[in-house]
């Protein structure tokens, strides 16, 4: 069965509530019959009034990332209790930005990772390696190193909520990309790692996203790679007139 195309939204720290509510509002008006799946990330703040939005529509809410824990004494966390009360049913976990700019390694995100799935919540893992890392011809490396320890302890039943989304550090914001080509060699590096770690053929099974400066004008070259699933997106998932185009790629 061939996998589903996935795109996603990841608003970052972007957006009021009412800027969050105006363009949720247009992107459910400007997807409607759109036949992939879809999921918006707005920041914490817009999550309650993004859901009343998109409740009943193909749009999933999404979050941009939680606790390890489900509550108690942490200062300035929102837990995955919290997250579900109000409608999430993804969440975005190990971006680079929670890896780079505020430490969390691979057995954080681990927890985080086995905390969602316990609660019922989608996961999108995000995975890549640093300019550094490929430059030192690192970058399969790096990427198999994650995904192991990221799913550690993660049943293959679990496997149907798990998305992987592959983001090299270097393309994420720059206005670079991984060319398609690159792109899909590590995404088939991926599935044989799955395979290493489950069944063989699992990889097969499992969708995975590109993710790193993904714009209209590449959407449609990235997404026909035969082992890319769809799109992490940033930047351009901040206005419809980017966002809608690369959810409709196909069109």
């Amino acid at each position: 069965m061939a996998r589903r195309k996935y795109i996603a939204g990841n608003w970052k720290m972007h957006k009021t509530v009412g800027e969050a509510v105006a363009l949720a509002k247009e992107l459910v008006e400007s997807l409607a019959g759109c036949p992939h799946k879809l999921m918006i990330a707005p920041p914490f703040t817009a999550l309650s009034a993004v859901a009343s939005v998109v409740k009943g529509t193909p749009i999933l809410l999404g979050a941009q990332n939680m606790a390890s824990v489900e509550q108690g004494a942490h200062t300035g966390e929102v837990s995955v209790l919290m997250l579900k009360d109000i409608g999430v049913r993804s969440v975005i976990l190990g971006h680079s930005e929670r890896r780079i700019i505020y430490g969390e390694k691979d057995g954080l995100i681990n927890e985080k990772v086995k905390l969602a799935l316990k609660h019922g919540l989608e996961v999108v893992l995000c995975v890549g390696e640093t300019l550094e890392e490929r430059e030192k011809g690192k970058a399969e490396e790096v990427v198999t190193t994650q995904v192991t320890q990221c799913l550690q302890g993660v049943g293959e039943g679990d496997l149907p909520m798990i998305t992987i989304a592959y983001e090299p550090v270097w393309a994420i914001g720059t206005g670079k990309n991984a060319t398609p080509q690159d792109a899909d060699a590590i995404h088939k590096v991926i599935r044989k790692v799955l395979d290493t770690l489950y069944r063989p053929g699992t990889g097969e099974t499992v969708t995975i996203q590109y993710g790193g400066s993904v714009k209209p004008e590449n959407a449609r070259e990235l997404l026909t790679m035969p082992n890319i699933d769809g799109a992490l997106v940033g930047g351009a998932s901040l206005k419809k007139e980017t966002f809608v185009p690369i959810a409709w790629f196909d069109r």
